[in-house]
Formats: C-alpha cells, structure tokens, sequence
C-alpha cells in the first residue's frame, strides 16, 4: 500500500531552521524521486524542492534555494527537507508526493490528483515574524 507520511512541521521564528521527514511506503526511492510541494491559504500549491529517484540530482524553486535542502536515507526509505533561514512567506503546510521528474524549475509529478495515495497529508509550517 502507497503511503507517505511528513512530519516534522511547527512554529517557528523568523530566521530559524525546521527538519521535515516523508516517510515512504508502497514503493522505494529507487522506483521514483520525491517532491516537496507548499500550499499557504488562498494560494496554489506550488514546488519547492525535489529529488530524483536514487538521489542523482536535486533542485529548488527561486524562493528557497540557498535556504533549503533535500536529502534522502535510501535505507530508511526518506526523504528529508532542511528548511533555514526560514520567513514569514515560508509559512505554508508543506507536502511530499511522488515524482516522475526532478528537473531545474520543473517537477513532473506521478499524479496531480492531491487525494490520491501518492500524496502526503502535509505537515503545517509558521514561522512568525
């Protein structure tokens, strides 16, 4: 069964550092990359970081780079986003989802479909000012 879990969101202040976790079940980061995408309210999800499958190459939106990165634990089947200097814009709840794609300023996801199992359920980032 396909499923990935994040952790690893909370409060913040501005300028600090949170660790997110997407714990991958059903397949193996060898099958695909991972994402990690945001949603802030009244906005679209947007991509922010990603990872391709066995780790080959990695790439960041304008908005974080420099400030975020991704990494993955082939034997602990995760994926890890390292999130500092974080801002208040950063503030969003923050998804991992299963990619078919990892390239620069583009991430081609397995499905766009934010119900389906190759979604996370997210994990709240806020960082305050």
């Amino acid at each position: 069964e396909v499923q990935l879990v994040e952790s690893g969101g909370g409060l913040v202040q501005a300028g600090g550092s949170l660790r997110l976790s997407c714990v991958v079940h059903g397949f193996t980061l060898g099958d695909h990359g991972i994402g990690w995408f945001r949603q802030a309210p009244g906005q679209e999800r947007e991509g922010v970081s990603c990872i391709s499958r066995n780790g080959g190459s990695t790439n960041y939106s304008p908005s974080v780079e420099g400030r975020f990165a991704i990494s993955s634990d082939n034997a602990k089947n995760t994926v890890y986003l390292q999130m500092n200097s974080l801002k208040p814009e950063d503030t969003a709840i923050y998804y991992c989802t299963a990619v078919a794609a990892c390239g620069a300023r583009r991430i081609v996801v397995l499905t766009a479909r934010y119900d389906d199992d190759y979604w996370g359920q997210g994990t709240q980032v806020t960082v305050s000012s």
